[in-house]
């Protein structure tokens, strides 16, 4: 059994269950559980909302434990790239837009470790003036 043996309070529930895996399979079950360091977290999920307006999309994302400046957001119109690292936490996170936005519109503030990021709708479609 490959795992990590600290203290854990979970310790007896994961021996109880290798052993009723070996005793169904009628082998050595390998249970592998991962865990990281001391309150360390790579790719944490980030928990967001998706607003849409008339004239605009807004999502707004919890990216606690982090700096302004270690959070990179890109956009394509379509798709939005968060990535966000601090000392004890790693975010990523790619968040397909309910509608098509114009990128080049985008603002962005962080306060308390909520990001809010605002777009522009992209129109669907142009007039053409007949001349």
């Amino acid at each position: 059994m490959r795992r990590d043996d600290r203290d854990d309070p979970f310790d007896d529930f994961f021996r109880e269950l290798e052993r009723m895996m070996n005793e169904m399979t009628g082998g050595d079950f390998d249970m592998h559980v991962e865990r990281h360091g001391d309150g360390e977290s790579h790719g944490r999920d980030i928990h967001l909302d998706i607003y849409e307006a008339d004239d605009e999309v807004r999502v707004v994302a919890d990216v606690p434990g982090v700096e302004k400046d270690a959070i990179g957001l890109k956009c394509d119109g379509e798709e939005l790239t968060i990535d966000a690292a601090g000392p004890e936490r790693e975010y990523f996170e790619r968040v397909q837009l309910p509608v098509s936005v114009d990128e080049h519109s985008a603002s962005a503030t962080y306060n308390n470790g909520i990001l809010e990021v605002t777009f522009q709708r992209r129109d669907d479609s142009a007039d053409i003036d007949l001349s």
